[in-house]
């Protein structure tokens, strides 16, 4: 017999609302939720496939351990011994930064992946840390630190109420968003033009959401600081800022004027591919709309100024006096944000703390380079110890990282590993033990860093649709036991991690004068903590502390773990609301214009106006059915425009030879691949598009859907070099690269031989 159930989409960062079918114990449908407080029904292929994702018969379902260079089934208990035996030995010959950490993607998307992570983390006191925050959109948190004291306080567009949108290097019309929570975003889009509201898409393709545009302008990839930099000048240039009420919270603005002088149109023309008239026009009618935002996204943070490219877009909002007002760009306040504390200077935010063993690249916000990790594996150096060990969560970095035969060879090298992965994939193939979480359904869900991105405060939470399948093991639990069999307590409850994060918590709650807990027993509030487990106490707890929550009974209509269960569907929060100056915790207590590492990155930019175009140059490509590597083992979210295919203008293929259709060799510095060429005028002249995320071709994989129709992994086109200096970003667009047929290449091959 049919039952419904809901839960919240993990497919990508809209967090839409679902309506599930379950028939016999496993969703064999999906729905758009039409009470959802948030997406209102949206849905989009990746929400539908939902069921299809859920029972891929490819997903592990027990551990896997290795057994004479094999890797065999085994019970839980023999994995997390495995683990224990293989993790602590390293710790302790040869200190805790041998153990690398990889947090992949996934993670943001799961309780499980917020939750414990950091005391992982902690635990284990490594600096060796490397996410995928370094592949895509680390220049912007590095940029938020830098302006506002704090890498997580980024504004988002007021999606709903702006008049005039800029978006620069974003494409949500397939990606549904990034950095800005908003299901339906094709449909906001839609309702600003409807209203009367421009929509302005910079772009070196004409994807669906250039199409849909008042004005798109194909800019030269890897330019989007300088065109920036350029739209400031004229707003400086020509008298058109107005800052409004964020004067008094600003400071460096005379500096700011003079830093972005060389910027003129004239001067950036040449190397952006973009008119002076265009440009002057641009910063007119930024100036000149009522309510306005620029936003960027991933084309704008992975390229070699990602982060002065992030910095430039909340400048532009902050000139023009939209940072922090209905219609601009406002920071989001999620329910499960720490206690608001008052308004004033903080601790600011620091670059370079500490610096990777072998290229000395600096951290940024705790991490390492993506790039950098397979150097850190096979470089040894007289400084430190090589890692050793490794823990990859939800990762898969053989694939989403630069030169991924490198890191490949680079794993199969380490002491030990183990990944926590639904699949024997690209890169835990590799691993030691492999620790498989169960699948969606049978997994609560709340959003705790998209809620902090999202334009409208909204809180939801959704209990598993399915109880585990016998032998299977939560996400939660399994995480748990991982932090205690790396961290030397194996064997212990594991529901003593949540209780030590829970006592924690509380006992610095008390001691916080702005707490609405101060000065209260730590123990008496745990005791009020509701919830089936650790996990559901700890969101209890985070939303009572919460800026709307009842502060454990100090305010009887605030927000509880048990007030929103009793709200399936979500609780609306209101618009976003101006909050400067709370966020900001620079050294000064203003937002901070122009910081020092800005400055001196400046010059690089400068450097930049004199570089002309060259050959061709590489750029990435989202697909609306598909989520980097982590989808393409589902038949229903493949086909169709979601293939690996090389994107080229008709002009480049005639120069090349290239026909539609057939292979086509594409060479960069970490290697070359072949793909079908694609002809199409969607992307501009000198500019070729691979999808990221495939590469599905590897031995000793165990996804054969995927490997049926592997396509090439654009990454290996890379060979690690390229970083934005500020975040460590990896540019993975306006990359150089040389395309030829693969038969003029066969040919000359052969004539050589």
């Amino acid at each position: 017999m049919s039952r419904t159930a809901l839960r919240i989409c993990p497919l990508c960062e809209a967090t839409c609302g679902l309506t599930l079918t379950i028939d016999e114990g496993r969703v064999t449908g999906a729905r758009g939720d039409r009470d959802d407080v948030f997406s209102k029904g949206f849905i989009c292929p990746k929400g539908a496939a939902f069921g299809a994702l859920d029972s891929d018969p490819d997903r592990l379902r027990t551990p896997l351990v290795r057994d004479g260079g094999e890797l065999r089934e085994a019970t839980w208990e023999e994995a997390f011994d495995a683990v224990a035996a293989g993790i602590r030995p390293v710790v302790e010959r040869y200190g805790p930064h041998a153990v690398g950490l990889v947090l992949g993607n996934p993670n943001v998307h799961t309780m499980a992946g917020a939750l414990y992570p950091p005391v992982l983390l902690a635990g284990l006191g490594t600096r060796s840390l490397f996410t995928a925050s370094t592949v895509d959109q680390m220049p912007k948190h590095v940029s938020s630190g830098l302006l506002f004291g704090d890498a997580n306080a980024i504004p988002v567009p007021d999606l709903d109420r702006t008049g005039h949108l800029l978006l620069i290097g974003a494409n949500p019309l397939e990606s549904n968003g990034s950095l800005c929570t908003a299901p339906d975003f094709p449909g906001r889009l839609k309702a600003l033009r409807a209203r009367g509201g421009t929509l302005t898409v910079i772009d070196p393709r004409r994807t669906r959401t250039a199409r849909l545009a008042d004005r798109h302008l194909a800019v030269r990839p890897g330019t989007d600081a300088l065109l920036l930099a350029a739209v400031a000048h004229v707003l400086f240039d020509e008298s058109l800022t107005d800052p409004g009420e964020l004067a008094p919270h600003l400071t460096g603005l005379d500096e700011l004027a003079a830093a972005l002088a060389d910027f003129t149109p004239e001067a950036v023309a040449p190397a952006c591919d973009v008119d002076p008239g265009t440009i002057r026009t641009l910063a007119r009618e930024l100036a000149a709309a009522p309510t306005a935002a620029v936003y960027g996204r991933i084309g704008s943070c992975t390229v070699p100024h990602g982060t002065l490219a992030s910095w430039l877009v909340d400048v532009l909002n902050i000139l023009t006096g939209n940072l922090d007002r209905p219609g601009g760009a406002l920071f989001p306040q999620a329910a499960t944000d720490r206690t608001p504390r008052p308004a004033g200077p903080g601790h600011g935010f620091a670059l370079g703390r500490w610096h990777s063993r072998v290229s000395r690249h600096p951290e940024a916000k705790g991490e390492l380079p993506l790039s950098a990790l397979a150097e850190e594996i096979d470089t040894p150096t007289d400084e430190g110890e090589p890692v050793r060990a490794l823990i990859a969560v939800a990762a898969n970095p053989v694939l989403s990282a630069p030169d991924g035969d490198r890191l490949d060879k680079a794993l199969g090298s380490l002491d030990f590993m183990v990944s926590v992965d639904p699949y024997l994939n690209e890169t835990s193939r590799h691993a030691d033990v492999v620790l498989p979480p169960p699948p969606p359904a049978q997994s609560p869900h709340h959003d705790f860093a998209f809620n902090t991105l999202s334009v409208r405060n909204q809180v939801r939470y959704t209990r598993p649709a399915l109880p585990l399948e016998p032998g299977r093991m939560a996400e939660t639990e399994i995480l748990a036991r991982l932090i205690l069999a790396a961290t030397g307590m194996h064997g212990a409850d594991p529901g003593a991690v949540d209780a030590m994060v829970v006592d924690q918590t509380l006992g610095k709650a008390v001691r916080e004068p702005h707490s609405p807990v101060h000065g209260r027993d730590p123990k008496e509030l745990a005791a009020l903590l509701t919830g089936t487990g650790g996990p559901e106490r700890r969101l209890d707890m985070m939303l009572r502390l919460g800026p709307y929550g009842d502060g454990f009974g100090a305010d009887p209509d605030g927000l509880t773990l048990r007030k929103l269960l009793a709200h399936p569907h979500g609780i609306d929060l209101g618009p976003l609301r101006p909050r400067l100056p709370q966020p900001l915790k620079t050294r000064s207590g203003t937002v901070e214009l122009l910081p020092d590492p800005i400055a001196a990155d400046l010059p690089r930019l400068r450097a930049a106006l004199r570089e002309g175009p060259g050959g061709l140059v590489l750029v990435g490509r989202r697909h609306l059915r598909s989520n980097n590597s982590w989808m393409h083992n589902v038949p229903a979210l493949t086909g169709g425009s979601n293939r690996c295919t090389l994107h080229l203008h008709p002009d480049d293929a005639e120069r090349l030879g290239v026909r539609d259709g057939e292979p086509v060799r594409v060479k960069g510095a970490g290697g070359e691949v072949t793909a079908p060429a694609e002809i199409t005028d969607g992307v501009r002249p000198g500019v070729v598009s691979l999808p990221h995320g495939w590469g599905h071709d590897r031995p000793g994989t165990r996804t054969r859907h995927a490997a049926a129709d592997p396509g090439v992994n654009v990454n290996q086109l890379l060979d690690g070099s390229l970083l934005d200096p500020l975040s460590g970003n990896a540019v993975l667009n306006g990359v150089p690269v040389e395309v030829a047929p693969l038969a003029a290449v066969t040919e000359t091959c052969a004539a050589l031989t």
